[in-house]
């Protein structure tokens, strides 16, 4: 795809590609546009490229956006909030938290909300990260990574370096060895490690065991553990949920007094309240709370119509917390076992990720796909000009490639033959999903 350069332009803004997350749909809106104004029939999609949840919200949240409680926002009296979020708002991140934690373990928690979770990756990395334009301090994290990191990253000048995990034939991403990630502390010296225990995109389920390593290797070099842990409870395996905050002085000698610890919370998966871009950045450290909340002022408040909804979940016990995300767990296991068959029928040989957490799984079909494939390019074909017909409808199905997903200074992008699938559309559409991708695949392949 060609990008329009201008001379007026920043350097950023000549540089910027829209996000993978982003391409297909922005392609396809055009191809809409275009059937319409030459009254043709739009084609239907089936968007898996972005994780915007379809599901039904809590019905609190529900409720509370239909019924208002607060008398300012029903008069219409719309003003500033308080930049770190109301009080009632940072205590329901907190609770849901602390429903997944034993009864024995209860950390002080400090909060402050943002507008989802990709505003609280940017305060964190500006948090960690050394100067913009330096390579001090750099965020490590782990290829493949959510890409909104990298982007932030370059947003505001920071640097973000990577360790590797690879994709075998049998659809396992390796594990990240303590001994690499010394390695690279010891090379990068960086300000900050980044782990997503129920991993966007892999799918993979991080063990208890190997949070607690991660954050003795942080403790011994002085440096932030940070943990996204926005599918938090999304796992599809025998293990105990995990994350960063479980771990104690029992398990990593020194852990509850260095304060060290950060995660990201988000109400977008877990409460199916993407369109609300509710988060926060929860610390076990007040002093950078609070300064995350200096930096924040810059952008005033967030929405407080959006916390007056999830204030809503306030009274919600750890029981109730619990049993809501067992619901959501059954539904997504469910879906991801028939994808998952449905590949294997409909696209034999194609390298599948097995996901035992969150809602997303990673195609690879390097094993099958002719020389010099380039997702990107597949992913453009889907949405400017494939179409499958099936129960007598015209389709097309908008994927994510993978290469924004890497952090790849040399060599090939691994990306370049993976697409990310979320499951996101309605049960009754992703039944399509593998027969839509292996026919527009094949469709594809042939006109190379």
């Amino acid at each position: 795809m060609n990008y329009k350069q201008d001379s007026k332009f920043s350097n950023f803004f000549n540089k910027v590609r829209p996000s993978g997350l982003r391409l297909a749909q922005t392609i396809f809106e055009k191809r809409v546009e275009k059937d319409l104004k030459n009254n043709k029939s739009p084609i239907e999609a089936i968007n898996v490229a972005i994780g915007s949840v379809s599901l039904k919200t809590h019905p609190k949240l529900l409720e509370r956006f239909l019924n208002p409680k607060d008398k300012n926002l029903i008069e219409g009296i719309w003003r500033y909030g308080e930049t770190p979020g109301t009080k009632k708002a940072n205590e329901v991140f907190i609770k849901i938290i602390k429903a997944f934690l034993p009864d024995d373990i209860n950390p002080a928690l400090y909060s402050v909300v943002q507008e989802g979770g990709s505003a609280v990756m940017r305060t964190v990395i500006l948090g960690v990260c050394g100067d913009a334009g330096s390579d001090e301090r750099p965020l490590l994290v782990m290829n493949p990574t959510y890409t909104n990191y990298k982007a932030v990253a370059d947003e505001t000048g920071r640097k973000i370096v990577s360790v590797p995990r690879a994709l075998d034939r049998k659809g396992n991403f390796s594990n990240v060895a303590i001994k690499e990630i010394e390695e690279a502390i010891k090379k990068y010296n960086p300000g900050g490690l980044l782990i997503i225990p129920y991993d966007n995109p892999s799918g993979q389920l991080m063990r208890q065991k190997t949070i607690n390593e991660y954050a003795r290797l942080c403790l011994e070099n002085n440096m932030f553990i940070i943990s996204d842990e926005a599918y938090r409870g999304l796992y599809y395996v025998d293990e105990e949920p995990p994350t960063i905050w479980k771990v104690t002085n029992k398990d990593v000698p020194g852990i509850e007094e260095a304060k060290i610890r950060i995660s990201i919370e988000s109400l977008s998966k877990t409460f199916n309240a993407c369109g609300l871009r509710m988060g926060a950045l929860v610390t076990d450290n007040k002093d950078f709370r609070d300064k995350a909340s200096y930096t924040n002022t810059t952008y005033l408040c967030p929405s407080s119509i959006s916390q007056h909804i999830i204030e809503a979940l306030y009274d919600e016990t750890k029981e109730d917390i619990l049993n809501w995300i067992k619901k959501l767990r059954d539904y997504y296991n469910e879906i991801l076992k028939e994808l998952y068959e449905g590949f294997q029928k409909h696209l034999p040989g194609v390298i599948m990720s097995q996901p035992e957490a969150s809602i997303y799984t990673v195609l690879d079909v390097r094993e099958i796909a002719k020389p010099n494939f380039d997702a990107e390019d597949f992913v453009m074909f889907c949405a400017e000009r494939g179409e499958v017909e099936i129960d007598g409808k015209r389709m097309t199905l908008l994927v994510s490639p993978m290469w924004g997903f890497y952090n790849v200074l040399e060599g090939r992008n691994p990306g370049h033959t993976q697409m990310r699938i979320a499951c996101v559309a309605p049960k009754e559409k992703m039944k399509y999903v593998p027969e839509l991708f292996a026919k527009l695949f094949k469709q594809y392949e042939n006109q190379r």
